[in-house]
């Protein structure tokens, strides 16, 4: 079985599962597989916002039942400022901040979860991520298919030794962060 053929016999299922955790790359790839023809644009769309839908109401749910303790805790003590002013607009524009926190980097994971703690009704929360997580779907699905149409024909003309370079290349590149990442790592965890 060839990569084509998983992808196009599971690819929905990794799209929506992929996309309940973390959404962007997943996305921006289920765009590219529909631009390469091995998955539907609409059928991308659909798996990649029923996933950001499911991960986002999980997390809201978290926020509903064990917010507060979760932004108690220590590790958010230095956000504390950023967490009051995301309640207030979460007050102020529901619409904007639960459309919008898909979209705001570093909130991704604990918008949802201030969301639920600041007790926004479920009735007003589901059809803003329900039509947050389509908007959000349907701009990074054509964005990849818009990167697959750009890419696609300079992928196509790479000579087979080329991609291989280019793998070793990003193999080594991939070897050096990690390596450079555990030396800082160890460094911060000496006296």
């Amino acid at each position: 079985m060839d990569i084509n053929q998983l992808i196009s016999q599971y690819g929905y299922a990794a799209l929506l599962i992929g996309s309940v955790a973390e959404g962007e790359t997943i996305t921006l790839l289920g765009g590219v597989a529909a631009h390469q023809g091995l998955l539907r644009f609409p059928l991308v769309v659909l798996a990649v916002a029923l996933g950001g839908m499911i991960g986002d109401q999980l997390l809201y749910l978290v926020g509903r039942h064990f917010g507060e303790r979760i932004l108690q805790h220590r590790r958010l003590q230095r956000h504390q400022h950023k967490i009051d002013r995301a309640r207030t607009l979460i007050t102020r524009h529901p619409w904007l901040f639960v459309i919008g926190t898909r979209f705001m980097y570093g909130f991704r994971i604990i918008g949802p979860i201030i969301i639920g703690a600041s007790r926004l009704p479920p009735r007003v929360f589901l059809p803003l991520n329900i039509l947050g997580a389509v908007v959000w779907a349907t701009l990074f699905t054509t964005l990849g298919y818009v990167g697959g149409e750009v890419i696609a024909p300079w992928l196509h003309a790479l000579d087979q030794h080329l991609k291989h370079l280019v793998w070793v290349v990003g193999a080594v590149i991939l070897v050096w962060l990690v390596r450079f990442a555990l030396r800082r790592w160890k460094a911060k965890r000496q006296p």
